[in-house]
């Protein structure tokens, strides 16, 4: 057992600021837990107490933060819920994971009420409404015990709730600050969605690291830009295309030098994105991890970008990793292991047992490791591309074809043939209109073997991806 570490943190700096929004309003580490622990009296006036579930439907915001403290102080569990999910979706985590009562910001009151979801729903501006019930709040935390819920994007079958218990959340922040360091001016800058693993991991490592969070609702280039230069942010979170995007509008300017960290997931940079950052000073630090490891678990830090070209990097103090079943190039399934990584899936002992292994993780991703323990990450074994008998890794592909001129993103997925069993073709989204297919498909054979370089080439507007910004391949195999 530790001390609840908001209240910890609101006793150790009570006047410290904890979140502040884009809109100027903020709050205190204070304020915080005041807010938190009387919300979580009138969640109990609806019957919410230990063990109960509980849906959070919202957008990025500070009541959405304290909804999720409030629920620790009952000894609850945040079931974190994906707004850009359609009604079937949502009602099938909603029941899978047993909620007994959604709770909403007012944006989506309306939206979430035209669901036919088999729970009661609250804004928490109507919770705010409710008498407190007098309800003993956890002062302590059991670190075994379960915090959160978020399920998995569905790549592959039903989504599955992975569930994460405090001890997760927690070295999950000790190995994140063992690995970039702490400085006492941190500022960490949050905009990707709070009910993604990357955005709540932020809001635990602010209340353990007694760090101030910069909120925004989403991505707007100019503003991230603004407040990387004018307020004080010295990380953030992005994904690839934040960053190409935050680059290009960053234009001849340079962000201050207390700008340590853009922590990057999603997959590797491209060599021509990382030239670019380091015109531009920007240190990018990339990773690897997912929902089940909550958040990275392996890291690439800027000194070895270059020299590492593709690779995740390394685990973090804490974390392990091993290449299981490797083929004669050393490409096998990832497996992690330390204690960020879930103990498991909420009522689904099949997909754990098939997941977990004397606490291994298998991670579904094909990789391998270099002569010096750096992770490379080729691909999802399901979206492994064999043709002809060769394997092909969209990753590997998409990562070449992005190195192109005037390419933006790409996206690689197989296709059936007659001849050679799946052939890759590619999605691009290109910044010139005059490039054509051939002129790619010329530069993919400069690069790759022929079985990899791609049979056909679509040009679209844009790639779909999930909330958090990772390319959906089978919505493009829809689009054939």
């Amino acid at each position: 057992m530790v001390p609840h570490w908001l209240s910890k943190q609101a006793l150790l700096s009570p006047q410290k600021i904890a979140i502040e929004m884009d809109s100027g309003e903020s709050v205190t580490f204070l304020e915080l837990e005041t807010r938190s622990k009387c919300f979580a009296e009138k969640l109990a006036s609806l019957h919410i107490g230990e063990g109960s579930r509980i849906g959070i439907y919202s957008a990025n915001e500070i009541s959405m933060v304290v909804a999720i403290h409030a629920i620790s102080y009952l000894g609850a569990i945040a079931v974190l819920l994906n707004t850009r999910l359609t009604e079937e979706e949502l009602v099938y985590q909603v029941t899978d994971a047993e909620v007994s009562l959604i709770i909403t910001c007012e944006n989506y009151i309306s939206n979430a009420q035209q669901m036919n979801f088999p729970v009661p729903i609250r804004s928490f501006s109507e919770v705010n409404q409710l008498l407190k019930q007098q309800v003993k709040l956890h002062q302590e935390i059991n670190l075994e015990a379960d915090f959160t819920m978020i399920y998995t994007s569905g790549t592959t079958g039903f989504p599955k709730g992975v569930v994460h218990t405090y001890r997760n959340h927690w070295s999950s922040a000790i190995g994140s600050a063992l690995n970039l360091g702490l400085d006492a001016n941190d500022k960490w800058l949050a905009m990707l969605p709070i009910f993604h693993v990357s955005g709540l991991s932020i809001f635990m490592k602010s209340v353990i690291y007694g760090m101030p969070v910069l909120l925004f609702k989403k991505f707007q280039v100019e503003k991230v830009n603004q407040a990387i230069i004018e307020q004080g942010v010295t990380i953030v979170s992005v994904v690839t295309v934040m960053l190409q995007q935050l680059l290009e509008g960053l234009g001849k300017n340079q962000y201050p030098t207390s700008f340590r960290c853009m922590l990057l997931g999603g997959g590797p940079v491209p060599k021509p994105l990382l030239e670019k950052a380091k015109d531009h000073q920007v240190p990018v630090f990339q990773s690897y991890g997912m929902t089940e490891t909550s958040s990275q678990i392996v890291t690439l830090s800027p000194s070895d970008a270059f020299r590492k070209i593709g690779s995740a990097g390394k685990p973090l103090f804490t974390a392990q990793l091993d290449i299981i079943d490797p083929d004669i190039e050393g490409v096998g399934e990832i497996y992690v292991k330390g204690p960020m990584v879930t103990k498991g899936y909420y009522n689904n002992l099949t997909a754990t047992t098939a997941a977990i292994h004397d606490h291994w993780l298998a991670t579904g991703d094909l990789g391998y490791v270099d002569e010096e323990g750096f992770l490379y990450v080729m691909d999802r074994r399901s979206d492994l591309i064999i043709s002809g008998g060769e394997n092909v890794y969209p990753a590997e592909v998409e990562a070449v074809l992005t190195g192109m001129n005037h390419i933006k993103e790409v996206g690689v997925v197989g296709v059936d043939d007659d001849t050679w069993g799946q052939v890759p073709v590619a999605f691009v989204v290109k910044t010139q209109a005059s490039v054509t297919a051939k002129e790619l498909i010329d530069y993919a054979q400069q690069k790759l073997a022929m079985y990899k370089v791609p049979k056909q080439v679509y040009f679209v507007d844009q790639l779909p991806r999930n909330a958090s910004n990772k390319l959906m391949r089978r919505e493009l195999l829809k689009l054939l």
